[in-house]
């Protein structure tokens, strides 16, 4: 450090006092009084004054590499004899070292530059002092002084008893340049904030939170977790260790700022900005986000600190687990957290649980992240007809609420809800905009920035259920304009909320967060599941219509399938009995002709005639007459009768009539002949209005059964090979 010093005006300038005597000597010079017309050279001043160079005495001290200006105050100094000012060193020799050249050459001190004039009779020099010393310097010897010299006329000549010495200034052990100071500044504060990061980071999450990640969490969860798992377990030792690292580093900022302010308010506003801002926030912003990814790759700076600081921390620790029986940065109020959440599990409207977990888990998210795009969005068009094959397709969709757009499907002017159907009949082929128009159910608009929780909130109000998201289209030249995006409804945020996929009965879609529907599966001729394909009801298109309507076909295949157990699921399949009602001969009609009653078209089943078919009845009435005593009564719709028809031959009863062998032929051709396996029915069935029946022979039932059980045959065969494949690949 050097040395200071503060000099008096009476060392800086030469006393007037004394300059009094030159002073009127030049004076009268000037008015032709004095004939010599010689450089001279009164006094000299010190400019810029510095802890290195200074004036004490009448002395300049100044140490080896400097620069400093001397003001020199005379008469007749100017450039014209430059160089007319030098310096000599003393050296304990009798006559004047000034007039010495071999002093002269030999001084320490060097001009630098011209003489920088302001007038006559002042101006500024500029001295540079040796870089090093020419010869080694005994500190116990006196320094060497040096004598400045003015040349006049021609010779050199000492003025005045001003002197320079070169004299390093003396360092205090402990001093540090002022970039030093700078450099260990920046130094603690990166230190301290690193630390503090490492704290925040290995400390954020418990023991517990760690073994839930690394047994649930994904594969990149679940290696941080591995690696964080057995320093995490010294969780008290860890703490003590970084906690004294930034409190020594905040001490020593503090000590360090004093130095270089040398004062204790500065230093201390200082210290605690610097701590606040780069050593506490910073590291909380970083850690608050990014944490448990930063964790990791600072487990080995962790493992240092717990190694510098392992006497005081270890000790410490062991106390701390000793006393506490956990550890100091596991929060308390998260543990009570986790007991209300278990206490209050059965209660699902429990505030608590609502605002801090399904609403916390929708702050950050926008109605953008998790809208249905509206490429994937059912939708209709307004020119559609509700007749069958639109409302099936509605049906099959398994939504509730259909948007109805205009020429684009951007454009969506209504929505139908689907009970907005339930008096709709599809024969009458409404226009969808007439039920639309109707109802006249608003749109709810939302923004695509729009937060999941105020959507929620929007939602509860109970407005609507669906949300069509838009946002402001303002690229290109045009005029901005709202693009629509796709769709959010209530279920979407729910499943946001429980971050998993509410599947119902019709649910068509198996990604939650893409909507990305399920790849068909065809299964021909296996029984489907509860859900039935309306659309193969539909009618064939380039074939003629059937007579029966897709209602009634729908209605008698539910019917059949569930009241009689020939044509159950178990015995035909669902899609072969949809094929054989829709096939032309099976659908068969009865016109009545009032005129005559009796007429054999008008009977159905003649008591003890062979037959071998089975009839549903669809539409109009029959006289059933049974039994010896031949009763009577009316049967009308979905009554069915010649079940024991489709029984096989063993277990009914044949009639005697019924012997003679049939040749091939289509099974859909139902004649009168008989085969072996006929029914001779005990009743009579007669028509007593139009008549629309389903009539089902036997041979065609059992073709249906053998259908069903081809797939199943197929399979059994395709295992055995392949397992005597197997086989023969062992042995050979």
């Amino acid at each position: 450090q050097t040395v200071q010093a503060r000099l008096p005006c009476s060392n800086m300038v030469v006393s007037l006092t004394e300059l009094r005597l030159p002073l009127i000597i030049s004076f009268l010079c000037g008015f032709g009084t004095c004939s010599l017309q010689e450089t001279q050279v009164y006094g000299l001043r010190l400019e810029d004054v510095t802890e290195r160079v200074f004036m004490r005495e009448r002395v300049i001290v100044a140490p080896h590499g400097t620069t400093f200006k001397l003001r020199l105050f005379g008469s007749y100094l100017s450039n014209e004899t430059w160089p007319w000012v030098a310096f000599a060193a003393a050296g304990g020799v009798s006559v004047d070292p000034c007039a010495l050249e071999k002093r002269r050459n030999s001084s320490a001190f060097r001009l630098r530059g011209a003489f920088a004039s302001d007038d006559e009779n002042s101006g500024i020099i500029e001295v540079q002092t040796e870089a090093t010393a020419s010869k080694p310097e005994n500190k116990d010897a006196e320094p060497v002084l040096h004598h400045f010299c003015v040349l006049k006329g021609q010779a050199w000549g000492s003025v005045g008893s001003d002197k320079l010495v070169i004299k390093n200034p003396d360092v205090p052990s402990d001093y540090i340049p002022l970039w030093g100071l700078i450099l260990v500044v920046v130094l603690l504060v990166l230190v301290c904030s690193v630390v503090r990061c490492v704290n925040l980071s290995l400390l954020w999450l418990d023991p517990l939170e760690l073994y839930v990640l690394h047994s649930c969490g994904s594969e990149d969860e679940k290696r941080a977790a591995k690696r964080l798992k057995p320093i995490r377990r010294r969780g008290n030792v860890l703490v003590c260790s970084l906690l004294f690292i930034c409190a020594l580093g905040h001490s020593v900022l503090g000590v360090v700022l004093y130095r270089l302010y040398g004062s204790i308010v500065p230093a201390v506003f200082t210290s605690g900005f610097l701590i606040f801002l780069l050593a506490e926030l910073v590291p909380h912003i970083v850690c608050s986000g990014y944490g448990f990814q930063v964790a990791p790759g600072l487990i080995w700076l962790a493992q240092i600190c717990l190694i510098l600081t392992c006497p005081l921390s270890c000790p410490l620790g062991l106390l701390l687990d000793l006393i506490l029986h956990r550890d100091v940065s596991t929060v308390g109020i998260r543990e009570k957290t986790m007991e209300m959440i278990r206490t209050s599990v059965n209660d699902p409207y429990n505030e608590f649980v609502k605002v801090e977990f399904s609403k916390g888990a929708l702050r950050t998210k926008t109605v953008e992240d998790i809208l249905t795009p509206l490429k994937d969005c059912f939708m209709l068009p307004s020119t559609a007809v509700l007749d069958f094959n639109t409302m099936s397709e509605i049906m099959q969709s398994g939504y509730t609420r259909v948007p109805v757009y205009e020429e684009e499907r951007s454009n969506i002017i209504e929505i139908l809800y689907v009970k907005d159907l339930a008096l709709v009949d599809p024969e009458d082929r409404t226009p969808m905009t007439t039920i639309t128009k109707f109802y006249n159910h608003p749109l709810h608009f939302v923004f695509n920035d729009t937060k999941l929780d105020a959507m929620l909130e929007e939602f509860k109000k109970g407005n609507s259920h669906l949300a069509i998201v838009q946002k402001v289209n303002n690229e290109g030249e045009g005029d901005p304009f709202y693009e629509v995006l796709g769709l959010i409804t209530l279920e979407d945020v729910i499943e946001e909320i429980i971050k998993s996929e509410i599947l119902d009965e019709s649910d068509g879609y198996m990604d939650m967060k893409v909507k990305r529907p399920m790849a068909p599966v065809e299964i021909p001729l296996e029984p489907r599941s509860v859900h039935d394909e309306f659309s193969i009801f539909r009618p064939p298109e380039g074939e003629p219509k059937i007579r029966t309507s897709p209602q009634l076909l729908l209605a008698t295949h539910r019917f059949l399938s569930r009241e009689v157990e020939h044509f159950s699921p178990q015995r035909v399949s669902e899609r072969v009995l949809f094929h054989l009602l829709r096939h032309p001969s099976v659908n068969q009609e009865v016109k009545f002709d009032p005129a005559n009653r009796l007429s054999p078209d008008h009977y159905l089943y003649t008591r003890n005639h062979p037959v071998d078919y089975f009839i549903l009845l669809l539409q109009g009435r029959v006289e059933v007459e049974i039994g010896k005593e031949g009763l009577k009564f009316d049967n009308g719709a979905f009554t069915y009768y010649g079940v024991s028809a489709l029984t096989a031959p063993s277990s009914v009863h044949q009639s005697p009539v019924s012997t003679q062998r049939q040749s091939p032929r289509d099974p859909f051709d139902l004649g009168d002949a008989t085969s072996p396996s006929s029914y001779c029915p005990d009743y009579t069935v007669r028509a007593l209005t139009d008549l629309q029946f389903i009539k089902v022979s036997a041979a065609l039932v059992s073709t249906s059964a053998f259908l069903l059980l081809f797939p199943t045959l197929f399979a059994m065969t395709f295992a055995i090979c392949m397992h005597s494949y197997l086989i023969m690949d062992h042995f050979l």
